[in-house]
């Protein structure tokens, strides 16, 4: 029997309906690039379809191959952990569908150049004459336990920061890690500069797009000298539609290798030693179509500094005085 070829693109899922709907229209946007492919997509959590939905879709379309790609910047718990457990499950569970997971989107051109079309809208709406010279960069990353998807963040910071000539650049997260956004603004606000662009390297909109900008407003009403600007996060820009597309495609050519040489689960990462060979399965099943478009009870702010059952294992720096709490 010749084989089906399916497109799923996995998301986290979120209670806001403005970042479901915009994660929905990634999918819409990866059918027009594939139009002779099914595409469906579905998320871990707080919102539906969940993973497995979007899966039976596929399969009900006749899909014997599931090409899968992670609908995430980088790859830290989620990508490593997750989403290849939910897919590992659904597919011991479905004889004769087989499922290959992608890259994360990752650090990569085409999402540089997303970001950067984000920032230059902003500062093209600017209403003065500030140069870039007196202008700073503060990009927010999501933040996560994991070093070296933080460590991404910074690497796509550097290269906004160089490629535009910023006079200075720094990166910040909403949670997980440190700093946070409201303490590494403040720090900031010391260097001397003009202007500084906050932007938040997300893909979608959400509650923590919105406490960004909240305290961003609450550094810049203690700063008037300093003017603040906020730029638009990705969404569904053209050319992060391509490095979804991209993604698929390296399944096909096998080019599919994450940066297993920095993870903390494979190797022995500086202040996270006791992590390696750590069982990898998802925490998610519990919460799964949870939250966007239902009344629900369970409260799972995934901040990471409650125990709320998810057996995380401990954030080595949980007491650093910069963060790491997620933005409330």
């Amino acid at each position: 029997m010749s084989e089906k070829i399916g497109v799923m693109v996995c998301g986290h899922g979120s209670r806001d309906e403005g970042a479901v709907t915009q994660f929905a229209s990634v999918a819409k946007g990866l059918r027009k690039l594939m139009p002779d492919t099914p595409v469906e997509y579905g998320y871990l959590e707080f919102a539906t379809p969940i993973i497995r939905d979007g899966l039976d879709k596929l399969r009900d379309q006749g899909v014997t191959r599931v090409l899968a790609v992670p609908g995430m910047l980088f790859a830290a718990g989620h990508v490593k952990n997750d989403i290849p457990s939910v897919l590992n499950t659904y597919a011991a569970q479905n004889e004769g569908v087989t499922i290959e997971l992608g890259k994360e989107l990752g650090v990569d051109p085409k999402m540089t150049r997303a970001a950067g079309a984000r920032i230059q809208e902003t500062l093209d709406a600017a209403s003065d004459d500030i140069s870039l010279h007196e202008t700073m960069l503060v990009v927010v990353g999501r933040g996560a336990s994991d070093p070296d998807a933080n460590g991404n963040v910074t690497k796509v910071m550097r290269q906004l920061w160089e490629g535009f000539g910023f006079g200075w650049g720094e990166t910040v997260y909403s949670g997980v890690t440190f700093p946070l956004v409201e303490p590494g603004l403040e720090h900031a606000t010391k260097l001397g500069f003009k202007r500084i662009v906050v932007f938040p390297y997300f893909l979608f909109t959400g509650i923590l797009i919105d406490r960004i900008y909240e305290h961003t407003d609450r550094v810049a009403a203690r700063h008037p000298d300093i003017e603040f600007i906020k730029a638009g996060y990705l969404n569904d820009h053209p050319q992060v539609i391509e490095t979804f597309k991209e993604r698929v495609e390296q399944i096909l050519t096998g080019d599919t290798a994450m940066n297993c040489g920095a993870c903390k689960y494979r190797t022995q990462i500086l202040g996270f030693e006791d992590q390696v060979g750590l069982a990898q399965e998802s925490h998610h099943h519990h919460v799964e179509g949870i939250g966007s478009g239902h009344s629900h009870s369970h409260d799972h702010d995934h901040s990471h500094d409650h125990d709320h059952g998810h057996h995380h294992h401990p954030y080595p720096h949980a007491d650093h005085p910069l963060g790491p709490k997620t933005l409330k």
